[in-house]
């Protein structure tokens, strides 16, 4: 018997000694059923026998593996490991490997899950995150910047005392969004901060706290937001944008399809992460949005190119799966669907491949709005594709009519020109 099988003998001793021994076989199960690699699974059985030494080591009961003896192996042990043998010392590939390891000891019963906080701020936090929920209906990307803010200011004042709001003062309040005014370059990012606030403030009025003072202590920044058309392609970036798509590239399908549905649809990152195989009517030529930032269920029609797009993908590129979203992860963990954050890298590549200097998704939405308004389209119409819940939203557009009317105008009678 060589060295290296030595070695892995001996690794597999160490698993099996220790308390983690009895669940490796659920472990490999759960890599395995999430489609990762061979050699990934290899690996992370690698790391997960590094910690299992660790926790032989240090007499470490079963009840006792959590989040916090993680962190210590991983800070205090991993820089400095003198462990003989194969041992990898790679951190990111035993943080990922530990993190499923305590997914897998959690799922079997074999540790407790996570301890809730019982802090006053977070439980007052988790009260306000269900009234922003089940009353106000808002997206959880909205209540989390919301809970953000607001955890910052009741933090700031109470700590780990309980929350009484008669005890913030209009003062506390606009020094508070002062400091945070301060973080943001623009001023949308402060009046996100006023929104937060407000919601909040208001929501304890709703309680019986008088917030009145509170509420007039904020005020939200000028932003001349109908200063300036919102950035748009060009059409000429337009066609070298959709020109690139044919370009041979990694999961270049894929890639063509989400630009096409951001493009053609005006469809938001999250939007396109979320569309579901059911959502589309082939026969029809439709497409149904279910998930959409208004909570609202909206029917569009499937251009052509788009529909041609999705339709390639998932004949040529999709991997086989179980899940019925349209995109999904060309790695492990398969059957699983692509996230939002992968949306917006994929429309940056793609932007990249181009030559075009753009970085936001958004602006495809912007392309899609001005492209209906150029051809007719009304503001009422548009803000319907756009899926706006007030007309307001969509006067941004409204610049765009200005601006062309300007070009074709005939000149004031009277006038010089």
């Amino acid at each position: 018997m060589d060295t290296a099988q030595r070695s892995r003998v001996i690794e597999v001793d160490w698993l099996a000694a220790s308390p983690i021994g009895p669940h490796a076989a659920a472990f490999k199960r759960h890599l395995t059923e999430r489609r990762y690699a061979a050699h990934t699974v290899s690996s992370y059985v690698a790391e997960v026998t590094h910690f299992a030494r660790w926790v032989c080591t240090r007499r470490l009961p079963l009840a006792r593996i959590d989040e916090v003896s993680v962190a210590i192996f991983l800070d205090d042990h991993l820089p400095s490991c003198a462990c003989t043998g194969q041992m990898r010392h790679d951190r990111a590939d035993h943080s990922a490997a530990l993190g499923h390891l305590l997914v897998v000891l959690r799922a079997q019963g074999a540790i407790a899950q996570p301890p809730v906080s019982t802090r006053p701020v977070d439980e007052e936090l988790r009260r306000y995150d269900d009234h922003m929920d089940h009353v106000r209906g808002l997206a959880p990307t909205t209540r989390a910047m919301a809970l953000r803010i607001v955890g910052r200011l009741l933090t700031e004042r109470f700590d780990g005392n309980a929350v009484d709001i008669a005890a913030i003062t209009p003062e506390h309040v606009r020094r508070f969004f002062a400091e945070q005014a301060a973080l943001h370059s623009k001023p949308a990012g402060a009046g996100s901060v006023v929104s937060s606030l407000r919601g909040y403030f208001r929501y304890r009025a709703s309680l019986g706290d008088l917030v009145h003072g509170l509420v007039g202590a904020l005020s939200y920044p000028a932003n001349w937001a109908l200063s300036s058309l919102p950035k748009k392609l060009t059409d000429e970036e337009v066609a070298q944008l959709v020109g690139s798509l044919n370009n041979p590239c990694r999961a270049m399908r894929r890639a063509c399809a989400i630009v096409r549905c951001a493009l053609d649809l005006g469809l938001r990152s999250i939007e396109v992460a979320q569309l579901n195989l059911d959502d589309i009517d082939w026969h029809a030529g439709t497409i149904t949005l279910r998930h959409t930032k208004g909570r609202r269920v909206d029917i569009l029609p499937l251009p052509v190119a788009t529909g041609e797009a999705i339709a390639k993908y998932l004949e040529l590129e999709r991997p086989k799966t179980t899940n019925r979203a349209i995109f999904v992860r060309n790695v492990a963990p398969r059957d699983a669907p692509i996230g939002a954050d992968l949306i917006r890298i994929t429309i940056r590549q793609a932007y990249a491949r181009a030559g075009l200097p753009y970085t936001r998704s958004h602006l495809l939405r912007h392309t899609m709005a001005n492209r209906l308004l150029a051809s007719g389209s009304s503001l009422k119409e548009v803000a319907d594709v756009l899926r706006h819940r007030s007309l307001n939203t969509t006067m941004v557009y409204a610049k765009l009519d200005s601006r062309s009317l300007a070009v074709v105008a005939l000149p004031w009678p009277g006038s010089a020109s």
